[in-house]
């Protein structure tokens, strides 16, 4: 199922944000801090390695976590909206 397809079974439609706005990408406020999380102070011998535990750690994120994930993007963008696109701080 592509991410398109989940938004759209999910009743979320996609709306394009600033690249400047990364507290409205799930990536920068939940997949890459997440990440960061797992893979912090690890050394690593080699590039296949480093996939190998990159693709675990991806693999450990739970459906739940996903879930909350886009229920608190959906909060952000509703917040972003009710603000008219100014700058609003905390969740």
């Amino acid at each position: 199922m592509s991410v398109r397809q989940f938004l759209a079974k999910n009743g979320m439609t996609p709306i394009p944000h600033p690249p400047y706005s990364p507290d409205l990408a799930p990536c920068d406020f939940f997949l890459f801090p997440r990440m960061k999380r797992d893979m912090k102070e690890k050394h690593f011998a080699d590039v296949a390695e480093v996939k190998k535990k990159t693709t675990e750690a991806l693999s450990s994120i739970t459906k739940d976590e996903f879930k909350q994930c886009f229920e608190k993007w959906n909060k952000r963008l509703d917040k972003c909206i009710s603000a008219s696109g100014e700058y609003f701080e905390g969740d």
